[in-house]
């Protein structure tokens, strides 16, 4: 855990947009850091297509100068690409994710720097959704109030992260890369990306992102994308469920954000540590063409089961159901041979 204050900074920078597509809230809280060094990025309509949007969480560590760039400029790595121009936006967004990477390790201002940063990053086009994602910051959906994950924490304790880490030369040490980074996938980090014997993508820490592909369906009603100053105090589940009964009682999603900080926030830190890291939190309500009050009464309707529960249920249901049957008949039976009996 980085260096903190002796009283949080709960300032918050909070910020919305919208379209007919989205509605869009945001926030950012210092917290009990020394400094803030998240960044995050909202763009309704891209530059290079206007049909498309983007967003993204990026959350900085041993500096914000990695994160900052990365924010105001991942986007038009992504979109400039020629694979996304030829409409392969999974293969635009890992190589993009390469690009900007290399591009800082050769920037003059920043090609010393020990600072890195996660990014978990989004273009939604058309009923399309891209995720790309390095580190453990997180996007989730809310799908008929069921949490849906499309992205992929990356720590070096996983054993595909751990064979990499291991084989370019690095180690894991207290579920820490070299005993230091706690995620096994950033920007920046240029100290862990040293070895010229192997490529990027093989590096001890990679820039190298998973990509998730989702088809945005009218089931679908929110994602939220956040730092681990989030997920680590909230799980998957617990996010969704606080978002979707703000938004059903009508809050808006910037204030839904605001609050939803505040709720992670430790009262100290004397313990763990969590609840005092920076936090920023992305919330994208999905409109599809409707209205937020529109959104608001479908948030009020009961969440859905997820598929085991439901499966599970059932064949509780089965199985109670098949007792009550072999109860029947053996009590059916027992009635019959008392009148065989007294007859």
């Amino acid at each position: 855990m980085g260096q903190t204050l002796s009283e949080p900074v709960t300032a918050k920078d909070t910020a919305c947009c919208q379209n007919s597509a989205f509605r869009v809230g945001s926030s950012c809280m210092q917290g009990w850091r020394i400094n803030m060094e998240d960044s995050h990025t909202h763009i309704l309509s891209l530059p290079d297509d206007p049909s498309s949007a983007f967003f993204a969480v990026y959350d900085g560590h041993g500096g914000a100068k990695i994160a900052e760039y990365a924010g105001k400029h991942l986007h038009k790595f992504i979109t400039k690409r020629s694979e996304y121009k030829e409409g392969n936006i999974v293969e635009a967004m890992k190589q993009a994710f390469l690009e900007i990477d290399e591009v800082m390790l050769n920037e003059e201002t920043l090609k010393h720097e020990q600072a890195g940063t996660t990014a978990v990053t989004m273009v939604i086009k058309g009923d399309k959704l891209f995720c790309a994602n390095v580190g453990d910051s997180r996007a989730v959906a809310s799908v008929v109030g069921r949490a849906e994950p499309l992205s992929i924490d990356h720590k070096p304790h996983v054993q595909t992260e751990y064979d990499r880490i291991t084989a370019a030369g690095g180690w894991v040490d207290c579920n820490r890369v070299n005993g230091n980074l706690a995620l096994s996938r950033a920007l920046g980090d240029f100290i862990f990306k040293r070895n010229d014997k192997v490529g990027p993508e093989q590096q001890i820490v990679t820039a190298y992102p998973d990509v998730e592909v989702r088809t945005i369906t009218p089931d679908w009603e929110f994602i939220v994308l956040a730092c681990d100053g989030i997920w680590d105090v909230m799980t998957n589940e617990e996010v969704v469920v606080f978002v979707r009964e703000n938004i059903a009682a009508g809050v808006d999603p910037e204030e839904i954000c605001e609050s939803l900080m505040m709720r992670c926030l430790a009262p100290d830190c004397q313990m763990a540590g969590l609840g005092c890291d920076n936090m920023t939190v992305v919330i994208v309500c999905l409109l599809q063409g409707n209205t937020y009050e529109n959104l608001v009464e479908k948030c009020k309707l009961p969440p859905a089961l997820d598929i085991k529960s439901q499966t599970e249920s059932q064949s509780a249901i089965s199985d109670e159901s098949r007792d009550d049957i072999a109860q029947n008949e053996e009590e059916s039976l027992q009635n019959h041979t008392e009148e065989v009996d007294i007859k």
